[in-house]
């Protein structure tokens, strides 16, 4: 490969990042999104100097073939950087399956790298609008998401989206919202991810947090929507 990509951290093992999968997870450096609940504000900048590098970390493969299922490409946003084409074929070579956190941008990179993997988690930040999406996540990009999300719907690759529940952001209704939408577009798994506080965020209780999944009317309906749904905390 003639250029790496560059990685923010690493997890070695993790069975919640590729569900009923052992993997390990490589944590890209950048990020277009500016999502309001965002925890890993380190990775949203490319060229950061760290103590991960992605020949050791191709080493560490190589030990652990056997005892890890597969591979997940996390960010940040992993297809802000054009290395990850090269990096996912690299990975794929090894044996193990490719799995990809993404929230869409840059469709053109994204449809390239799709055939090679093998699961995506897609980020659904709000109701799908570009006026709501572009506002929460402080770029013009809803349209970039939507041809990815096409895109990755009529693929057959296995594939979830998920929306992570920040009461600041989302309400009750808007959650209802985009269960509809994803439905119509031929969505079948879907998840809600309870949002955290960040640390400048002192506002937000645990009960505003929790509002969303004391909703029995909502999850009800949610779970009549999709043929697979489920609420993770």
């Amino acid at each position: 490969m003639s250029k790496p990509i560059l990685i923010g951290g690493v997890e070695t093992f993790s069975m919640v990042d590729y569900p009923d999968h052992m993997a390990a997870v490589v944590f890209m450096q950048g990020c277009p999104w500016r999502c309001p609940f965002c925890h890993n504000k380190t990775l949203q900048k490319i060229g950061v100097e760290t103590n991960f590098d992605w020949e050791k970390f191709k080493s560490f493969l190589v030990e652990r073939k056997g005892k890890l299922d597969a591979v997940v490409f996390s960010g940040g946003e992993p297809l802000v950087q054009d290395a990850l084409l090269d990096a996912i074929k690299e990975v794929k070579a090894m044996g193990y399956q490719i799995g990809l956190h993404t929230g869409g941008f840059r469709p053109d990179l994204f449809k390239q790298v799709l055939p090679l993997v093998d699961w995506v988690g897609f980020d659904i930040k709000t109701p799908l609008s570009a006026e709501r999406y572009n506002s929460a996540v402080g770029q013009k990009h809803f349209a970039q998401v939507m041809e990815s999300l096409h895109a990755l719907i009529s693929s057959g690759i296995k594939f979830e989206c998920r929306t992570t529940c920040d009461p600041r952001l989302l309400s009750v209704e808007d959650i209802r919202t985009i269960g509809k939408e994803l439905s119509a577009l031929g969505v079948k798994e879907y998840y809600l991810q309870k949002y955290r506080p960040i640390p400048e965020d002192t506002q937000t209780t645990d009960d505003d947090s929790e509002s969303f999944f004391n909703n029995p009317a909502l999850l009800s309906e949610l779970r009549q929507t999709f043929p697979t749904f489920d609420i993770r905390k």
